[in-house]
Parts: C-alpha cells; sequence; structure tokens
C-alpha cells in the first residue's frame, strides 16, 4: 500500500482544514518545497497535492508552487484542485505532475474526464469527496444530490486510473478513516481506491490494508504527519510494498 503524503496549499502555504472549513485552515509550514522534500526523502513513493485556492476559484492558482515541487522531488506528485478545463490539465502536466485529480468537473462535466482519459490514458483520477455518502463540489463548499458510489461507478467505465476517496466528515479530525464506507466503494468498482480523510495512526494504515483484497491500494496522510502522530518513514517501512506480507490479515477485516 502507498502511504502519500499531503500538501495543501492555500495563499502558497503548507496547510490543513479541518473537515474542509476554510475558516479552519491551519498553517503548518511556509515552504511547500521544502516539505516535500522531507517527504520524499523519508521514502513516500508519491505526494499529493491540493490547490485549495484553485478548487475554491475553479481554476490552478498555485502553478507555480506546483511546478517548484515537482522539480524538487524524483517521485510522482499527483494534484487536484481547481481542473475543470484540459488547459488547466495541460499546464499540471507541462510543469511535471505525474497525475491530475478532476473533482467538481467530474460531476458537471463528465464527457470532460471521458475526453482527458483518451489523451493521457493512466494519469487521470477523480477525487470523490463525500459527505454523508453524497459528492460535494466546489472545493467542499456545495454538495450534490450524486451518491458517491454511483459517481465512482460512472468514472469507472469512463476509463479513469483511480479514485481517491475523501470522507470530508472525517478529514482533519484525526478520527480514523470511514472504513465501511471504503469496503462499500471497493466493492463496486474495479480500479483502484485511495483512502483519504481521517488516517491519523499507524493503526488506521493497518485497518486500511485489511482492504486492500478490495482495491484499496493507498492512503493519503495529512494533519497526523504534521503533528508528529504518523512517522512517514515508519509507516512505509510497516505498511508499505516491503512489507511482511503475512502480518496482516487480507480478508477485508479490521484490527481492533
Amino acid at each position: 500500500m502507498e502511504v502519500i503524503p499531503a500538501i495543501d496549499l492555500l495563499g502558497g502555504q503548507c496547510v490543513r482544514l479541518y473537515q474542509g472549513d476554510y475558516q479552519q485552515a491551519q498553517v503548518f509550514n511556509n515552504d511547500p518545497v521544502q516539505v516535500a522534500k522531507t517527504w520524499a526523502a523519508q521514502g513516500a513513493t508519491r505526494l499529493h497535492v491540493v490547490d485549495l485556492d484553485g478548487a475554491k476559484q475553479g481554476e490552478s492558482v498555485n502553478l507555480g508552487v506546483i511546478q517548484k515541487i515537482a522539480a524538487a522531488i524524483a517521485i510522482p506528485v499527483q494534484v487536484g484542485g481547481g481542473l475543470r478545463t484540459i488547459a488547466s490539465v495541460d499546464q499540471l502536466f507541462a510543469v511535471g505532475v505525474e497525475r491530475a485529480i478532476l473533482g467538481t468537473a467530474a460531476v458537471e462535466n463528465p464527457e470532460l474526464v471521458t475526453e482527458l482519459c483518451g489523451k493521457y490514458p493512466g494519469r487521470i483520477a477523480v477525487g470523490i469527496d463525500a459527505r454523508n455518502g453524497k459528492v460535494a463540489t466546489k472545493g467542499w463548499l456545495e454538495t450534490s444530490e450524486v451518491l458517491a458510489t454511483d459517481l465512482a461507478q460512472q468514472m469507472a467505465i469512463q476509463g479513469v486510473a483511480a479514485i481517491i476517496y475523501t470522507d470530508i466528515h472525517r478529514d482533519g479530525t484525526m478520527a480514523g478513516p470511514n472504513l465501511e464506507a471504503l469496503r462499500e466503494l471497493a466493492s463496486t468498482i474495479d480500479i483502484p481506491v485511495i483512502a483519504s480523510g481521517g488516517v491519523s495512526s499507524l493503526g488506521d494504515l493497518i485497518n486500511l490494508v485489511a482492504l486492500e483484497s478490495l482495491g484499496v491500494t493507498g492512503a493519503i496522510v495529512g494533519r497526523a504527519i504534521y503533528t508528529g502522530d504518523i512517522d512517514v518513514a515508519e509507516a512505509v517501512k510497516a505498511v508499505g510494498p516491503q512489507r511482511l506480507q503475512d502480518v496482516y490479515p487480507s480478508d477485508g477485516t479490521a484490527i481492533a
């Protein structure tokens, strides 16, 4: 399982929100490039970057910072936030980003997803951010009537490489991931699912390993790596590709 550190950009700074609330943004570092280097040095195999300004405004805002991050580290970078046109995705790939994550566009303009999957096969993911099982859009400021499971099925048919599932009520809360929702979502599609939101301990990551057989292949970790509750190097060693395969259950059950 990939342990994927998150860098959320707001005003060029590395922040974390609480349940997606922009009014509850906590600045952890004003040098996102150095933060990216730190997580890469500790063994992360991928970096997750969210342009929070872009998600809110509907277009890329922190592209310059993202370019510096991509240039500074050797591991793949995936980016979401404000990607609602082909041009915005073209820009990301032009500055060295490996994977683009669409969110609002998947709900409001699914044809765009289809076109991008054709243009960039294997490099388009969809972020499904759910509030009570329904998809939130526009930087989580609005909640649609679309069910997360329905959208995931539609996106899988359209050819996306992966689904990044975030339970908004868990995001930034350190309350643990929503295992039941992840199990339900992963069971309905045959493409990889990356878990996001609430991961607060090594135990949470081990519980997610139990869902690998259903297709949960990665976990995005945010606040916990900034507070020190999760050590990236330790987490990679414990649940990453090098772990002993028989240490953790693979039958879909969680460790208490």
